[in-house]
């Protein structure tokens, strides 16, 4: 029995001195092995690539082979992303049509872009005080818009007074007078953090989680922003299947498109729409809100070239598709957006 001991921690000492460190032949100083099978799948090799699983044949195992895979992966990220990014720009639908046909080691994947660009946009926003109900920016705006209604009412005023005095008809100008009074008692109530501010009470037939819904807003109204802006960008996905079905409208008859393909054209538009919301949040950050304001112009460009290059379509066929796809667009926005606003509320 002794022998046999001794035998045992001699092989057992032998292989851990050779997966600590490997004999001759094994590897060499710079951890570069020299095995017949994968090592992940156990396949026999006959290449540089496993031809089961993929895995690279041979093995580095140093911190200089590390630091290459490293820097081979981010630039492989970094080739994809600027072939992609600049077709999705400017020949969005030549993407997406590339794209579907199978072209894929050559693009980043739309999901991928998509929740890079949901996480990118949403850093941003935080970062610039867009989204951010409290900063500095958001209480002078409403304080400006405050200011310029009390200035639009005193206009009225004075123009009543010169009506009454020329025994004009009043009703027009009171009706105006009254609408502005209203949007400015909206503004006041923002501007005193009021803006879940209702009348609903016991007698009402409201609901009673509504009435708890609105009962918390009212409480802590910075509270409730918060969590809906944490729902719309937890449930940002939801975006998606919101807007495939829109898509799939605008050809009902056709066998040549699968849903597969609209998710697809809908996954890379939404990619884009939200890097140009990352661009007016930077714009408004660097106080170019004017310029801001242009980004609204593009996106029916963008899905004119879109639509007309992924389904290969006239002008005309384009131009009415894209009509209707932005209609479909801001439906599909509004449910989201109820979406968000129920899930964070409740």
């Amino acid at each position: 029995m002794g022998e046999l001991e001794g035998i045992g921690e001699a092989v057992t000492g032998g292989l851990l001195a050779r997966a600590v460190e490997p004999a001759a032949g094994e590897a060499g100083d710079d951890g570069h092995t020299h095995e017949n099978n994968c090592l992940n799948c156990g396949a026999s090799l006959n290449g540089p690539y496993c031809s089961a699983c993929g895995q690279k044949a041979h093995i580095h195992r140093s911190l200089r082979a590390f630091m290459g895979d490293f820097v081979a992966g981010l630039l492989n990220f970094e080739g994809k992303f600027w072939r992609t990014l600049p077709m999705l720009a400017w020949c969005p639908g030549d993407l997406t049509r590339r794209y579907i046909a199978g072209e894929r080691a050559r693009f980043i994947s739309p999901v991928a872009l998509y929740l890079f660009s949901v996480f990118l946009m949403f850093a941003v926003l935080n970062s610039t005080g867009a989204i951010d109900p409290d900063t500095e920016a958001v209480k002078s705006g409403v304080s400006t818009a405050v200011k310029e209604e009390r200035a639009k009412i005193i206009e009225l005023e004075m123009k009543r007074t010169a009506a009454k005095a020329a025994g004009q008809n009043l009703a027009a100008i009171d009706r105006k007078i009254a609408e502005e009074n209203r949007d400015l008692a909206h503004l006041q109530r923002v501007q005193n953090g009021q803006v879940f501010q209702t009348d609903l009470d016991d007698s009402d037939q409201a609901p009673g989680w509504v009435k708890e819904a609105v009962k918390r807003g009212q409480e802590n109204p910075e509270l409730m922003v918060t969590g809906i802006q944490d729902a719309a960008s937890k449930y940002s996905w939801l975006l998606i299947p919101f807007s495939a079905p829109f898509l799939w409208l605008l050809f009902p008859m056709s066998r040549r498109y699968r849903l597969y393909d609209h998710t697809v054209f809908v996954t890379y538009s939404l990619s884009f729409m939200m890097m140009l919301v990352i661009a007016g949040g930077l714009l408004v950050a660097g106080g170019y809100s004017g310029l801001a304001s242009m980004l609204f112009f593009i996106p029916p460009i963008h899905m004119y070239r879109q639509l007309k290059g992924a389904y290969s379509l006239s002008r005309t066929s384009a131009v009415l598709r894209t009509f209707a796809l932005v209609t479909f667009s801001f439906i599909a926005g509004t449910l989201f957006f109820l979406t968000a606003v129920a899930i964070g509320v409740l």
